[in-house]
C-alpha cells in the first residue's frame, strides 16, 4: 500500500488503519492494494435490535465491501436519479436490511478505503437506504438513521460515455468539464448510479498520483489483476487516450480533473450514463 493522503471533507483521505481483520483488495486497474478493516470485537459481539429470539449476530453476515457479492441486496430503484447529497458514515459495524423491519442480509463497517461514506438514495421514517460497494452493481441496503453520522456533499460527478466527458457539479452548477477516456467496447464502463468510495496513493504504479475507487465493478470482468474488478477514476500519463474508449472500465482523467476530483468528499454520488 502506498503512502497515506488526506483530501477534503468527511476525513476523505486514506489513513493508516487500525489493527484488526484486514482484507487485501486489488482494484480493476492493476495490482494496487489497499486495506479494509472490520473490527473483530465489534463484529463478533454486536447484534441487531430485534427481540432476543429473532436476533441475528453480525458475525454471521457477509460484509458489504468492494470484494463481496450480495445476491440478496435490493437493486437501486432509480439508477440515474439525483439525490440531495446526503451521505452517511457508520461508526461501527452495522446490519443492512433489504427493507425496514426485515431481517438483515449483510453488514457494513466504518473503514474501507479510509472512512466508509455511503450516499443516501431513499428515506423512510427512521431508515436510510444507501448504495453499497458490492456486486451486483446498484446494490443497496437500509440502515437505521440513528446509528450513522450524517453529512451533505455539495458535489455531483457525471460521466457521459457517449461524449466521453466528465462533469463536476457543485450545488447544481457545473464547475469543471473534461474529455476523458472510458471503457473499451469489450470492457465498458458500467452505467448507473455509484459513488466515490475512496482515495488512495500507490507508489508501485506510475500512471496516476492518486486513484479514486468507485462503488461499482466491471460488468464483463469478474476479476482483473488479481482483484474484484473495481471501477475507478484515475489519471493517465499519455494524453492521447482522452476522448477514446480504451480502458478496462475505469475512467481515465486529465491531471487538472484529478486534482479537482481529489477534493470531493467520499460518498459523493457519481452518475454514469450513455450520453
Amino acid at each position: 500500500m502506498g503512502e497515506s493522503r488526506t483530501g477534503s471533507g468527511f476525513g476523505s483521505g486514506v489513513r493508516a488503519l487500525a489493527s484488526g481483520l484486514v482484507y487485501l483488495v486489488v482494484l480493476a486497474f492493476g495490482a494496487t492494494a489497499v486495506s479494509l478493516v472490520v473490527s473483530p470485537g465489534d463484529d463478533a459481539a454486536a447484534t441487531d435490535e430485534r427481540p432476543a429470539k429473532n436476533r441475528v449476530t453480525l458475525a454471521s453476515l457477509k460484509a458489504a465491501t468492494t470484494r463481496t457479492t450480495l445476491p440478496r441486496a435490493p437493486r437501486d430503484p432509480d439508477p440515474q436519479g439525483v439525490t440531495d447529497g446526503e451521505v452517511v458514515h457508520p461508526h461501527s459495524v452495522l446490519p443492512l436490511y433489504a427493507a425496514p423491519g426485515r431481517r438483515p442480509f449483510a453488514k457494513v463497517g466504518p473503514k474501507q478505503f479510509g472512512d466508509t461514506w455511503l450516499p443516501v438514495v431513499e428515506r423512510r421514517g427512521g431508515w436510510s437506504r444507501v448504495l453499497l460497494p458490492s456486486r451486483p452493481n446498484g446494490s443497496t441496503g437500509w440502515l437505521r438513521t440513528k446509528q450513522v453520522e450524517r453529512r451533505t456533499s455539495p458535489y455531483l460527478i457525471r460521466v457521459h460515455l457517449g461524449s466521453r466527458t466528465l462533469e463536476l457539479v457543485d450545488r447544481g452548477t457545473t464547475v469543471g468539464s473534461w474529455t476523458v477516456a472510458v471503457g473499451a467496447p469489450g470492457t465498458p464502463t458500467p452505467t448507473g448510479r455509484t459513488f466515490l468510495l475512496g482515495q488512495l496513493v500507490d507508489d508501485s504504479q506510475s500512471f496516476s498520483p492518486v486513484i479514486l475507487p468507485l462503488g461499482s465493478h466491471s460488468d464483463t470482468l469478474d476479476t482483473y489483476g488479481g482483484g474484484p474488478g473495481t471501477v475507478a477514476l484515475h489519471g493517465w500519463p499519455d494524453g492521447s487516450v482522452f476522448g477514446q474508449a480504451v480502458s478496462h472500465g475505469c475512467v481515465r482523467v486529465p491531471a487538472d480533473a484529478l486534482d479537482a476530483l481529489s477534493q470531493v468528499p467520499l460518498g459523493t454520488l457519481v452518475l454514469v450514463d450513455e450520453q
